[in-house]
């Protein structure tokens, strides 16, 4: 199992203004969210606050959306943030699935900056869905082994915890399944397009959680994405041999997960 390539800060910038909240922003393609969070439960404290993703979204477009999510809450610590993306030594590898211009961005310097100094954690997406799901959600009661968290939507996003420990920047959807990549052909969108049923898709889906179970032996996949919400029609159809369950969290996942890197002072 290769190791995480995760490192711990050991200095704050700027204190969090209690002990146990912690702040969060998930970047999307259609919404940048964010929220306090308690970090003893995992769960917001009073609502989310949402702006639409600017268009053209550029790196400085969306980070000055994302400080004026701070700005409405008056929040004065350190920020996580997700991004739609690989996040290796604080640079954006890849930028698939937003503006083409992220990519080689150094993600700390221009949400720090723009934040006016303050520490940040900046974090793949579904990396920060599976931490939240890790300790709060669906494999909270895995702290040895593995644990794969799947997101199934545009594509399938995945995290991989090994031991409680996120190793980042994995791209499950990528992995090839006989001959085909696994998002092309088990993804939600991949159904909605075809119009198959939930029986029909779900064949898919083992077929792809089967491949993954020869590669990686994991004890737990967590299921996401919105399809997740139908958990219990179609994971009692899957064939595959790893137990799996519906992700608690669902659309608060990216933002606790963001709030729980910066808290415990990840760099990525």
């Amino acid at each position: 199992m290769p190791n995480a390539q995760v490192t711990v800060l050991a200095s704050d910038h700027s204190p969090s203004p209690s002990s146990h909240l912690g702040f969060g922003i998930d970047i999307g393609g259609s919404g940048v969210k964010g929220a306090i969070v308690d970090l003893r439960t995992g769960e917001f404290v009073g609502d989310r606050h949402r702006i639409p993703t600017p268009q053209p979204a550029t790196p400085a477009a969306v980070a000055d959306t994302a400080a004026q999510i701070v700005d409405h809450f008056g929040w004065t610590g350190p920020v996580g943030l997700t991004v739609p993306g690989v996040v290796r030594d604080g640079v954006m590898r890849s930028a698939a699935n937003i503006d083409g211009t992220w990519k080689g961005t150094d993600l700390n310097t221009l949400f720090s900056e723009r934040l006016g100094g303050r520490r940040v954690s900046v974090l793949n997406d579904a990396d920060a869905a599976g931490i939240a799901e890790q300790r709060f959600g669906g494999g909270a009661e895995i702290t040895e082994g593995t644990v794969i968290l799947l997101t199934f939507g545009t594509g399938i996003g995945s995290a991989l915890i090994y031991n409680g420990t996120l190793v980042p920047n994995t791209e499950f959807g990528h992995l090839e399944v006989d001959g085909k990549e696994a998002e092309h052909q088990a993804s939600a969108k991949v159904r909605e397009d075809k119009g198959w049923s939930l029986a029909k898709w779900t064949k898919k889906v083992s077929k792809v959680l089967t491949h993954y179970e020869a590669i990686f032996s994991p004890a737990l996949f967590i299921v996401g994405g919105g399809i997740s919400r139908k958990g219990d029609q179609w994971i009692p159809l899957l064939t595959n041999e790893t137990p799996v369950v519906a992700a608690k969290l669902r659309n608060t996942a990216g933002i606790v997960g963001a709030a729980i890197a910066v808290d415990e002072g990840l760099s990525f």
